[in-house]
């Protein structure tokens, strides 16, 4: 039963793997949504438990070697620290590396009990963080150039491409989720191994105690991709990259392909017997791998396609991740050994300052001065990092706000100015409008002056007319006549106003642009005297102002209206000025 306690924080690790880095496995496919999450969730958990279980120990070798960790305390504490500083990862959807948790940890825990570091082993661990997303960059490149290629060849049916592309999500899908379970459930279990001392016995059937550690470890895995890894998946699927079907089959076989080399033994084997140096047998994270393939991708479409801000924080991540997992496993071995009583080491550490009753399970490591000063630098650099990374975040915060702030006061600024510019242009096409209708009236006033003055003189005249003819008929001397007869000759000449009544006409056709014209076009049977009253109707002079013009009665102008309508094929409710001024 203590074993069982103490194994919690391992199932939780495993939990906080399956959340983080397991979720890699689909987050592509699902952030393209070819696959359903509870579809991809399902197949990655049955094949990580499998990969656990058949394919874990040579990873799990190789962490040993790092730093043994022969107590059950110890080894709590490992896994413990490591899954709280992954969680806080996953929390804020940062996809780090549990194998840089889980190192980061060990380290803290051999400080912390003056073990010697194999910092061999750890030059390969750390070597293969930097190389397993270099390869799958260029497995991810070669596979985009080969899949594109084959797409572009082959004339396959819309519907028939997706199907297939489906299928294969879910087949590459399995390998890695397979690959996964073998590499990185050395993380989950790894430091149980040398902590744990059983064998378990089922009817006919044996397991070993690494048997039963990688398939509950593949159980927790499994727990972890169903109830917390959908987060993880939308931000590896879609938030470095944007993601399509056919770059979620490049990445995640991108991924399966790096994960296996680092964890089969037969290949590493298979290469040392032809002569080639075999692939150290190290967990590595899925994540990097996953990010180094949308790199590759992303190098092949266009640098422009890849977003760096987001690449630079997960980067971030990865960086803290080991410095995280240390310090919180250094300061909680302390609290573990000293307070709680609980044993975390079984072994004489290498330094002497400490002093180490051999085979206690309550003993008590002392803090040794030395790594203090290094656990504490350590703690200082992580502070300041940290710091730094806030205030950094803070100030783009700030910035972000001012320019956005800057944009909407711009953004204003434009839109008053618009609204000045549309205001001024509205008052100048009424100002423009006023003063055409002001010339207009100025006109019509014009021609109304000319008409009455014609008029008044005609009365004038016809009045003399009248005068000199009652004269003529009351006196009867010739000569008189005679002259009488040349006055009214003369006079009558005068009455003659057709220059002012033709400068009237062009007036009215200058203010009336193109009319007659017009009026031509819509009713070509109209006559030269039609046409003239039309265009005295369309500028507004009544029956008695066109009398005159015309030199005709106000009778006779209404017989012409009467006229000029039928000749329009006007209806009897229409009215005759109304329409002419349309045409």
């Amino acid at each position: 039963m203590l074993f069982l306690l103490f194994i919690t924080s391992g199932l939780f690790l495993g939990w906080s793997l399956g959340a983080n880095d397991a979720a890699n496995v689909f987050g592509t496919a699902v952030g393209s949504r070819m696959i359903r999450f509870r579809t991809a969730a399902l197949v990655a958990g049955v094949f990580v438990i499998i990969g656990a279980t058949l394919q874990g120990a040579g990873a799990t070798a190789t962490l040993s070697e790092l730093g043994s960790i022969d107590a059950l305390g110890g080894a709590f504490t490992v896994a413990l620290c490591s899954g709280l500083v992954v969680t806080m990862m996953t929390y804020y959807k940062l996809p780090v590396s549990t194998s840089q948790a889980i190192v980061g940890a060990i380290i803290g825990w051999c400080f912390y009990t003056s073990n010697a570091v194999d910092y061999s082993t750890l030059g390969i661990i750390a070597s293969s963080w930097v190389v397993s997303p270099v390869l799958g960059g260029i497995f991810s490149a070669l596979l985009y150039k080969a899949l594109r290629r084959y797409i572009r060849n082959t004339r396959t049916h819309v519907i028939v491409l997706d199907r297939k592309i489906r299928y294969s999500l879910l087949i590459v899908g399995a390998f890695g989720a397979f690959s996964l379970g073998a590499n990185n459930i050395a993380n989950v279990m790894g430091v149980f191994v040398n902590a744990s001392l059983f064998d378990l016995h089922i009817g006919q059937v044996h397991l070993n105690q690494n048997q039963v550690l990688f398939f509950l470890g593949g159980l927790a895995i499994a727990t972890g991709i169903f109830t917390y890894g959908k987060k993880v998946m939308h931000t590896v699927g879609q938030g470095i990259l944007e993601v399509t079907p056919e770059t979620a089959i490049v990445v995640v076989l991108s991924q399966a392909l790096v994960l296996f080399l680092f964890s089969s033994l037969a290949f590493s084997n298979l290469l040392r017997s032809i002569g080639l140096p075999g692939i150290p047998l190290v967990p590595v994270s899925s994540t990097q791998v996953v990010i180094g393939a949308l790199i590759g991708i992303g190098a092949v479409k266009g640098v422009q396609e890849i977003r760096f801000r987001l690449l630079g924080h997960i980067m971030l991540g990865w960086l803290l991740t080991p410095l995280l997992a240390g310090l919180l496993t250094y300061i909680s071995l302390f609290f573990v050994n000293n307070v709680f009583q609980i044993a975390i080491t079984h072994r004489q550490p290498v330094t002497d300052i400490a002093a180490i009753p051999s085979g206690g399970v309550n003993t008590v490591v002392n803090l040794p001065v030395n790594n203090l000063v290094i656990i504490l630098s350590l703690l200082a650099v992580s502070v300041l990092t940290i710091a730094a990374y806030l205030m950094y975040r803070q100030f783009r915060m700030k910035t972000g706000q001012a320019e956005q702030r800057n944009r909407l006061s711009e953004q204003l600024q434009y839109a008053e100015l618009q609204k000045s510019l549309s205001e001024i242009e509205m008052k100048n096409v009424q100002s423009e409008n006023n003063t055409l209708v002001n010339r207009l009236e100025e006109k019509r006033r014009e021609l109304v002056t000319y008409a009455l003055s014609i008029a008044d003189q005609r009365q004038f005249l016809e009045g003399t007319l009248e005068e000199l003819e009652a004269i003529r008929h009351e006196q009867g001397i010739t000569e008189k006549n005679n002259r009488i007869q040349e006055l009214v000759r003369g006079l009558r000449q005068k009455m003659n106003f057709s220059g002012e009544i033709e400068k009237i006409y062009q007036q009215a056709e200058q203010v009336n642009d193109d009319f007659p014209n017009r009026l031509s076009s819509h009713s070509p049977q109209l006559s030269a005297q039609d046409k003239k009253l039309a265009l005295l109707l369309r500028i507004g002079f009544s029956t008695k102002e066109i009398a005159p013009l015309m030199n005709i009665s106000p009778k006779s102008v209404e017989i012409a209206r009467y006229r000029l309508r039928k000749k329009l094929d006007l209806k009897k409710e229409m009215n005759l000025t109304d329409f002419i001024k349309t045409i």
